[in-house]
C-alpha cells in the first residue's frame, strides 16, 4: 500500500529526494510521515505533513535542511533532503498515520513502507 523510493549513496552536502506513493485508499485525507532507522538504532520521527492544509513537522536534526510535500493527485508524498551529512545514513519509512494521535511517534502509524536505504558518505 505504500511504496518509497529515491533512496540511494550521495556525498556529505548532496541532496536526494525520496517519494512515497500510495493507493488512493491508503492516502486520501491521510496525515503522513517519514521515519528512519540509522544500523543499531531505533527507528525515529523525521518529518510529518497533514493531509488538509499540508502542515509540516520536523525533528529538530532535519529541521532547515529537509522539506515534506506531498501531491494529493497523485497520491504521492515526498522528501527533500538538503545538505546531507552522514548521520542521515539510514533506511528511510514512509508511513500513515492514524488520525487524532502523536505524529511523531512510532505507534501512531498504521501502514508502513518497506524502506529505501540512504547513505551520506563524508
Amino acid at each position: 500500500q505504500l511504496q518509497a523510493s529515491g533512496g540511494g549513496l550521495v556525498q556529505a552536502g548532496g541532496s536526494l529526494r525520496l517519494s512515497c506513493a500510495a493507493s488512493p485508499a491508503t492516502f486520501n485525507t491521510a496525515h503522513m510521515g517519514w521515519f528512519r532507522q540509522a544500523p543499531g538504532k531505533e527507528r525515529e520521527f523525521v518529518a510529518s505533513i497533514v493531509w488538509r492544509d499540508s502542515k509540516a513537522r520536523y525533528a529538530d536534526s532535519v529541521k532547515g535542511r529537509f522539506t515534506i510535500s506531498r501531491s494529493n493527485a497523485k497520491n504521492t508524498m515526498y522528501l527533500q533532503m538538503n545538505t546531507l551529512k552522514p548521520e542521515d545514513t539510514a533506511v528511510y519509512f514512509c508511513a500513515r498515520k492514524r488520525p487524532g494521535l502523536d505524529s511523531a511517534r512510532m505507534g501512531s502509524y498504521d501502514v508502513w513502507g518497506q524502506g529505501t536505504q540512504v547513505t551520506v558518505s563524508s
